[in-house]
């Protein structure tokens, strides 16, 4: 296996709207997944898309650490998961605002609303197909996952470009950013978040 680089925020890949996996089975898929795991594991982060190891094929790996669970029954850790060609349905307009940061956009972070509830389905390596219903910040590190497949970075969801900066002065004034903000309480930013996580 391999550590790839990871592209950042200004590469063409990131723009790009990724191509379906026709064979979940294929080895050169489980290679890229393994090269894909080392990297994640060398970034210390806690998701990774192809498109961000410059492959633009519809292949995210993520996990969520107990650590993040919240409130909600349904905001539960995850598991290391291999998914190809993931598919989200939002299962309410429901929403939420909150902290993302992103390896491919290393030292910022900002705020971005996303869906609080979602259903996701994926292909495994072994061609079989699955799905989990998610909330809280399980559902946000899948969809943030989810949008690199479709040439989306977080800042591109954002609404309030106050709420975007560099992370170590953000997490310095933690308390004034989300004076006024809607941020919900205890939301406390990490770079984590996801991805990074």
């Amino acid at each position: 296996m391999a550590i790839l680089k990871i592209a950042r925020m200004g590469h063409p890949v990131l723009n790009q709207i990724a191509e379906t996996v026709a064979d979940p089975t294929d080895p050169e898929i489980a290679q890229l997944i393994g090269d894909m795991l080392d990297t994640l594991q060398d970034a210390a982060g806690i998701g990774l898309a192809a498109p961000q190891v410059h492959v633009s094929k519809r292949v995210v790996i993520f996990f969520v650490p107990e650590s993040r669970n919240g409130e909600d029954e349904e905001d539960t850790p995850a598991e290391l998961t291999v998914m190809i060609n993931p598919v989200i349905e939002p299962l309410s307009d429901e929403t939420n605002l909150d902290w993302e940061a992103c390896l491919s956009v290393p030292d910022l972070m900002g705020a971005v609303e996303r869906y609080s509830h979602i259903k996701y389905s994926w292909d495994t390596l072994e061609g079989n197909r699955e799905e989990r219903i998610a909330s809280g910040f399980h559902a946000r590190a899948v969809q943030h996952e989810c949008d690199h497949l479709d040439g989306m970075l977080y800042p591109v969801r954002m609404s309030d470009f106050t709420l975007f900066g560099y992370a170590e002065d953000i997490n310095r004034n933690i308390e004034l950013m989300r004076r006024g903000h809607g941020l919900e309480d205890g939301a406390e930013p990490d770079l984590r978040i996801v991805e990074e996580g």
